[in-house]
């Protein structure tokens, strides 16, 4: 059906990344994924399809060797954000949600974000502890992503949970699967638990059409 790019974080819900991957392929959906250095501390890289998996390193492939970049090699964000028809975040931790709104490109996954075609959809599903959802910080960072999209911001302040309603009501390119109340893995309860998967996928087929 679609060409997606999985961005993965640096969230303990980055456990469940083979398992979104097998979803979107039971969808009918051909997925890549680009992991953050974080995010690859949560998941098993054997219980992904070979050669979907894209790492920090693959950006810098003659780092190793300590050789220059040349002027032929492929610059892999931008290979990605070529292929890609849907960008799908999924855990977008709080440190990556940050540096979506600021504008930071200091890894293979933001430099998508900042490459990224504003003609092509893109899915936040953001997973943190509740203190960190519910923090001031991620209203401001909402509210970044909302003036970067040219949303008409509204004039009362709002929850986070209000406010990805609002970016859901009012953008057509910009998406989220809010997270959900849950008993997290940290040992909290609370909001700020990854949507099942189930929910996000169904997501990218809305999304998609």
């Amino acid at each position: 059906m679609a060409r997606i790019l999985l961005g993965v974080t640096g969230s303990v819900a980055a456990m469940r990344t083979p398992l979104l991957v097998g979803a979107l392929a039971e969808a009918g959906h051909e997925g890549k994924v680009l992991a953050t250095e974080p995010a690859r501390y949560f998941f098993d890289a054997a219980e992904l399809p070979s050669g979907v998996l894209h790492t920090e390193a693959d950006e810098w492939p003659r780092r190793a060797a300590g050789t220059p970049f040349q002027r032929e090699d492929p610059v892999l964000h931008i290979e990605l954000r070529r292929w890609a028809e849907l960008l799908l975040i999924a855990p977008l931790d709080a440190n990556t949600l940050a540096k979506l709104a600021l504008g930071l490109a200091d890894n293979a996954l933001t430099c998508v974000w900042r490459a990224w075609d504003p003609e092509r959809p893109c899915l936040l599903a953001p997973a943190m502890n509740t203190l960190m959802w519910d923090h001031p910080l991620t209203r401001w960072h909402l509210w970044l992503l909302l003036e970067q999209f040219r949303l008409p911001s509204p004039r009362s302040e709002l929850s986070p949970e209000e406010l990805v309603a609002l970016i859901n009501e009012q953008s057509q390119r910009l998406r989220f699967v809010g997270p959900i109340a849950k008993h997290l893995a940290c040992g909290d309860v609370g909001m700020g638990g990854m949507a099942e998967v189930a929910d996000i996928v169904s997501d990218v087929t809305a999304t998609l059409g």
